[in-house]
């Protein structure tokens, strides 16, 4: 009967979500229905617009006059109307046509698009340079320079799991939310320096006309000057890995002044919640807040149980890593696994959360009171660093 009532439930469930959930258009995102570019709020945006559209009319027109004279030609000049061919060796006329009238198009078509893409290339005199690092699978962003200088995060999937695994409705922003979101001022040049931690990513946003893959090793620019006020929406458009789907970005343009406040809130708001390495952390402490950490930057790859995903992420419960000494694990946290798709988080976590994390993981499941070196203090991160 237990059984029967949970099967009736997840029906009910499901039926809901089926006829409930009406899809809306997404603010700063797709809307339903959208067959065409995004109509975008930077210049730039609007030039590859009007380029798609000019180069779309011109093959059409091409397409329309090729084809119509072939067909023409094959239907009023068929053998059976006695249609006799002409028997010339060559026509300058025509060769001279056939030559320059393709030229004409060809450049009238280049010009434009020359022009488009040698502006979306001019990084100079930018107002506003903020630093993007692609990691698998989230966005950290640092603000380089302006009234935001030194305010530095992750942007991570803020969609809940249970969404994701389809236990719950999908809300409009399903896949598509962050908890940090990129704010920038309306009407400024903003400059975007890309990398990767691990491997290729790419920094998309429809209505800035922005795309551009952050590689390992590598810096490479773009820039956008957003025309209106409004949050914004893109994704990571190259295929990355297993939670490729989980990279969105997320883009608040607000006025310089309600920019300059929020810069003023997120210094203040990154001094208050800075951590103390030299801090002793309670066992109870570490634990509530590792779990936090998991959760935002593990439960992907391990899973919420800690099982892993068999022939590619490992298990942590029972792990002979996690209840071993902690020095192996914590070296592994700090500087992955090459040749697997274990990242290195020296650079995305700090001491404090390193050690929250490791405690949590050897706290957690069935892992508990199994292991050695059941609490990993800071100091022990910050040591092997």
């Amino acid at each position: 009967m237990k059984k029967l009532r949970g099967l009736l439930g997840t029906g009910a469930l499901l039926t809901a979500c089926a006829a409930g959930a009406q899809v809306k258009d997404m603010p700063g995102g797709p809307r339903v229905n959208q067959l065409n570019l995004h109509e975008g709020v930077t210049q730039i945006a609007q030039d590859i617009m009007w380029i798609h559209w000019m180069m779309l009319i011109i093959c059409a027109v091409i397409f329309v006059g090729v084809f119509g004279v072939m067909f023409y030609s094959i239907f009023m000049h068929r053998k059976s109307r006695g249609a006799v061919p002409a028997k010339f060796h060559e026509h300058v006329g025509i060769e001279i046509a056939w030559t320059v009238i393709p030229f004409i198009i060809v450049i009238a078509m280049a010009l434009p698009a020359t022009r488009t893409v040698v502006a979306m290339k001019d990084t100079s005199s930018s107002d506003l340079t903020i630093k993007v690092t692609g990691y698998q699978w989230k966005w950290g962003y640092e603000y380089l320079d302006g009234p935001a200088q030194g305010v530095k995060f992750l942007a991570n999937l803020a969609t809940p799991r249970e969404q994701i695994e389809g236990t719950a409705p999908r809300t409009d922003l399903y896949l598509m939310e962050v908890d940090n979101h990129v704010v920038v001022p309306v009407n400024k040049k903003v400059r975007i320096v890309l990398t990767a931690n691990d491997v290729i990513h790419s920094w998309m946003i429809p209505e800035f006309g922005v795309k551009q893959d952050a590689m390992p090793g590598f810096l490479r620019d773009t820039w956008f000057r957003a025309e209106k006020i409004g949050t914004y929406r893109g994704q990571c458009a190259e295929l990355c890995g297993k939670d490729h789907a989980f990279m969105p970005i997320v883009v608040d343009v607000v006025s310089q002044a309600d920019y300059e406040k929020w810069s003023a809130e997120k210094k203040k708001s990154m001094a208050s919640a800075a951590d103390d390495p030299n801090k002793e952390w309670t066992k109870e402490e570490l634990v509530a807040r590792g779990e936090q950490v998991y959760t935002a930057n593990c439960v992907a790859c391990h899973q919420a149980t800690g099982k892993g995903l068999p022939g590619t992420f490992p298990a942590l419960d029972g792990s002979q890593q996690v209840l071993g000494p902690m020095k192996d694990q914590i070296l592994t946290v700090l500087n992955g696994r090459p040749g697997t798709a274990m990242a290195a988080f020296r650079d995305q976590l700090n001491d404090v959360e390193i050690a929250a994390a490791i405690s949590y993981s050897r706290n957690a499941w069935g892992n508990a009171g199994k292991g050695q070196d059941p609490v990993v203090q800071p100091a022990n991160v910050k040591a092997l660093r």
